[in-house]
């Protein structure tokens, strides 16, 4: 933190930030920034309103704010980009490396990502409309254009003098370096390590190994696979044909996969319309989550119809109404672990639409045992308490039951829905909530019910 003048208490970053901001010194705010954790800057930025966000990054050289922009989550960093004039976002997005700022433009309007392109130079424009043509889950979608790529018949020193040439642009340097052929079709591979170390007119076809290519097309959990098989950082990625068009780095996989995940449990949770911060506009942040709990509105006020049904047996048996929570939310536990293991396995590609049969069976095992172990334990608290076995027998019977109705419905609506072209991370949830309230509710009223004269 610093302190302001004649003043002993720390002024916070976000509050200096904005001073520097407001005062256009931009040599003071390249400096004061450099000086910040990513972290810590992150935190700073989402402090500030929209506009001066946007004057910020007005005020730094396009390679500074590039630096600044990749620490962001990629849907604010995209949300900075298009309040920003074409020009500038292009001169940002051109520092950028191809697939982060392909993955920037793809979270934008196409007018706006068209408009930044067409700012750009046009060799690196096509080269990002490519990228940004490609499903945002494949190999194409995830792969940069930036990579070490020489012909069958280059030698070392070819590398060395494309490596000096390059020097402005390089930060890191690769960990291998590509053989092709005359058709642009890779042919082996060398580790920079055996580069670095041979003499200057050794071929680098006499250092290769075999490598083995991506498809353009091939879907994350394919190059999931992929990289656990093969331990590499980086793999060529190739088209129909063979050709080498880009390079896929391991990171942009499982930053992926971590993303799909985070995403799916988004939506169980109810945030639709795809990542939310906070720094979005309240009015978009509630239509977002006024979209889904509306529904969940309607479905619970069905659910609570089957109490107003039985609203004599609660009257007649007090105790009752303690229970009816306790089973619903325990069925409801139940349900979203059998949700989870099959969303889980839907990302893997292990079941399909058509193996619902077979998974209710699988779930529906597991829901018979801890049904009746969890049926047992609250019959016993129930007898415990109020003293009346019967009531602990309706009670343990109901949550018992509701169990396997909960496992039953969270292990296949997911697929169902699937089938169905629905989305089964954001309806799953709402189904099987209601569902189970509703069976919950009718199977303790309803054996209550029955058992009546032994009850009271």
């Amino acid at each position: 933190m610093t302190t302001e003048p004649g003043n002993a208490m720390p002024l916070e970053p976000w509050n200096r930030l904005r001073e520097l901001t407001i005062q256009g010194d931009s040599e003071e705010l390249q400096s004061f920034l450099k000086d910040l954790e990513p972290t810590e800057t992150v935190r700073a930025l989402f402090r500030l309103s929209a506009e001066e966000q946007e004057h910020l990054v007005e005020l730094l050289p396009a390679e500074f704010a590039a630096e600044l922009i990749e620490d962001l989550p990629d849907v604010h960093a995209a949300d900075i980009l298009e309040r920003l004039d074409p020009d500038a976002a292009a001169d940002i997005v051109d520092e950028l490396d191809s697939d982060f700022g392909a993955d920037l433009l793809t979270e934008l309007e196409p007018r706006d990502a068209q408009a930044i392109l067409d700012e750009m130079a046009p060799a690196q424009a096509s080269k990002l409309a490519s990228l940004i043509s490609y499903p945002a889950e494949v190999a194409g979608g995830l792969m940069g254009t930036e990579y070490y790529a020489y012909p069958v018949a280059a030698r070392v020193q070819d590398f060395l003098d494309d490596l000096r040439s390059r020097r402005a642009d390089v930060e890191t340097l690769p960990q291998r370096v590509l053989l092709i052929d005359a058709g642009q079709r890779p042919t082996g591979a060398v580790e920079i390590a055996d580069v670095l170390l041979a003499a200057p007119e050794t071929p680098l076809a006499t250092l290769s190994q075999a490598v083995e290519p991506v498809r353009v097309d091939e879907g994350l959990n394919d190059l999931e696979d992929y990289f656990r098989r093969y331990e590499t950082l980086g793999a060529p990625v190739v088209d129909d044909e063979g050709r080498l068009v880009g390079r896929l780095r391991q990171h942009a996989v499982f930053d992926a996969i971590a993303e799909r995940a985070q995403e799916e449990q988004l939506k169980v949770q109810g945030i639709v319309g795809g990542e939310e911060l906070r720094h979005l506009p309240i009015a978009t942040r509630s239509r977002r989550r006024l979209s889904w709990l509306s529904i969940n509105v309607v479905l619970n006020i069905i659910a609570a119809s089957v109490i107003a049904f039985y609203q004599d047996t609660i009257a007649a048996v007090i105790a009752l109404a303690v229970f009816l929570p306790i089973v619903s939310d325990m069925s409801g536990c139940s349900g979203n672990q059998a949700i989870a293991v099959t969303m889980r396995e839907l990302t893997l590609g292990i079941i399909r639409p058509r193996d619902a049969l077979r998974v209710w069976w699988q779930e529906a095992s597991v829901g018979l045992l801890n049904g009746l172990a969890l049926g047992v334990l609250l019959g016993l608290v129930a007898y415990l308490w109020q003293g009346n076995a019967f009531l602990g027998l309706v009670v343990g019977a109901a949550l018992a039951i509701n169990t396997l109705v909960a496992v039953s419905i969270g292990g296949t609506v997911p697929l169902l829905l699937k089938g169905l072209r629905a989305d089964p991370a954001l309806a799953s949830g709402p189904v099987l909530t209601t569902i189970t309230d509703m069976f919950g509710f009718f199977l303790v009223l309803g054996l209550a019910t029955l058992a009546l004269p032994w009850l009271t």
